[in-house]
């Protein structure tokens, strides 16, 4: 099951690898569009993801709605973690 204890480390994660001021990143910035990760950040956001929580991440699961902000991601890897 997810907590928000795991909603912290997501959110830790992009603070401590984004590009720009991380103090301006809410739960629900756009983190792509408004330029705090790009494409190579995104494959390293898949690989903690995958490394940190256990999550297999198929091809059709890689669009932009999971991904686009923190409040996205919780989303996306609660749903992970349930199918299983």
């Amino acid at each position: 099951m997810f907590d928000n204890n795991n909603k912290d480390v997501i959110k830790k994660y992009i603070k401590e690898n984004t590009f720009k001021e991380s103090h301006l990143i809410k739960d629900e910035t756009l983190i792509f569009q408004e330029g705090f990760f790009d494409s190579m950040g995104f494959v390293m956001l898949i690989d903690f993801l995958e490394e940190k929580f256990g999550v297999k991440t198929n091809d059709e699961d890689l669009i932009e709605e999971n991904f686009e902000s923190i409040d996205a991601i919780q989303k996306f890897v609660e749903r992970k973690l349930n199918h299983h």
